[in-house]
């Protein structure tokens, strides 16, 4: 067995060794007496999580695999934190979500090491986004997740070292602190154009492997991946309505970076890192060749308390989470949530922006509705809305970041 798979098999038995008794994730947001009864409500469906079979096939985990590791922790007798959600299995244990997808990462770490190049590199990516599943979704002083978090970024770094991309992890000074960022490169033979990708507030930086092989490195597009405040590298900084203050920062230091061209800036942002992109767009907009959102909430969720109470109780605890919110009320948390809408910012508005920016959302999704997309599109010079038809989901999300990234880079070249 290679030494650096049974290291990790180590490390991984190490970090979780004294986490058996761990508390289960759908526990950890305490919601005040006034919202219990609300709480209770939040109690439908089989899942606490929301299952991003999609998204995670896409990413890179095989789909059969997903359904076995699924299959295991719906099966599992054990008991759970809430006896209707199946991934509220209690402790570190078979069946529990953390620990059924930690399993298969080091199932994807040992096969790395039975490839070679490229193959092997790419297994481990896969086994970094395992162990990045296995703590979504990310929830703070959720320890399982941090020792996750620790495994993904463990896995993800021994990738880097085996793929003949070029990956350098690169810190930028932030008020006495340092914002730590990925920087992927097809070769450093000359400054490339970068794009600067984020992912929303329950997925890490270390997820965005795949974007950068299949799309960018073709087309000799640099990526740099930083997180959203309050989660993976930037859990040292709380969310606040400036989403993209920690970006701001690192656009604003790109010009000492020898790789990258500065003149020719992107931004691609996932779910809520669609916002802070949209933001930084028009904050920066003379930085900024072009922007591509995927699914972002932008004003319509965040500015009616009503539908903000219909998502599920993740993505209420995730926001919560973000706030650094010890006990809830539901009431005062979609009130403060109207402050991160762009629209209520003045940013979406007043006058456009020059930077023209692509909005895509999936038909029908509650948290990014075509109306979002249409108003973000009418407030940027050449902005589009675009909307991905759910009926051929998989193929749909492909054919959509396609034609994303080939109008991105047409702007990124102009």
């Amino acid at each position: 067995m290679p030494k650096s798979n049974k290291n990790s098999e180590n490390l991984s038995e190490r970090l979780f060794d004294n986490h058996k008794q761990a508390k289960e994730t759908s526990a950890l947001t305490q919601y005040m007496p006034s919202s219990q009864s609300f709480v209770t409500q939040k109690v439908e469906g089989a899942w606490y999580r929301t299952l991003r079979r999609m998204q995670w096939a896409w990413q890179g985990i095989n789909s059969i695999d997903q359904e076995e590791v699924l299959a295991r922790i719906a099966s599992s007798s054990h008991s759970r934190t809430v006896d209707e959600w199946l991934d509220t299995v209690m402790g570190y244990r078979q069946g529990n979500w953390a620990y059924e997808w930690n399993k298969l990462g080091v199932r994807y770490q040992h096969e790395s090491g039975e490839l070679d190049g490229e193959a092997a590199a790419d297994r481990m990516f896969a086994a970094s986004l395992c162990f990045s599943i296995a703590g979504y979704p990310h929830l703070k002083n959720d320890s399982l997740a941090i020792q996750a978090q620790a495994l993904a970024n463990t896995a993800y770094t021994e990738a880097a070292k085996r793929s003949a991309y070029v990956v350098k992890q690169l810190e930028f000074p932030y008020k006495n602190k340092k914002i730590i960022a990925h920087l992927h490169l097809s070769h450093t033979e000359h400054p490339q154009p970068v794009v600067i990708v984020t992912a929303g507030l329950d997925s890490l930086q270390t997820d965005m492997w795949r974007l950068f092989r299949d799309y960018l490195a073709k087309r000799d597009i640099a990526m740099l991946t930083v997180d959203m405040p309050s989660i993976g590298f930037n859990s040292q900084w709380s969310l606040t309505e400036d989403t993209s203050a920690l970006h701001q920062t690192v656009l604003n230091q790109l010009a000492r970076l020898p790789w990258v061209d500065h003149h020719r800036v992107g931004l691609i942002g996932f779910r809520f890192g669609g916002n802070a992109m949209i933001r930084l767009s028009f904050v920066e907009s003379s930085k900024i060749k072009a922007c591509i959102a995927f699914g972002a909430p932008v004003h319509d969720i965040l500015s009616s308390p009503e539908k903000l109470k219909q998502m599920p109780k993740m993505y209420l605890d995730v926001l919560a989470s973000r706030l650094g919110k010890s006990a809830v009320d539901i009431d005062s948390l979609s009130m403060q949530l109207r402050a991160w809408s762009l629209k209520a910012q003045g940013f979406l508005a007043g006058r456009k922006t020059k930077t023209p920016i692509l909005a895509l959302g999936l038909e029908g999704d509650p948290v990014s509705p075509h109306s979002d997309n249409q108003l973000v599109a009418s407030y940027s010079a050449g902005g589009r809305a675009k909307e991905i038809k759910s009926k051929t989901l998989f193929h749909g999300y492909e054919q959509a970041l396609d034609l994303a990234i080939n109008w991105l880079e047409d702007e990124l070249m102009q």
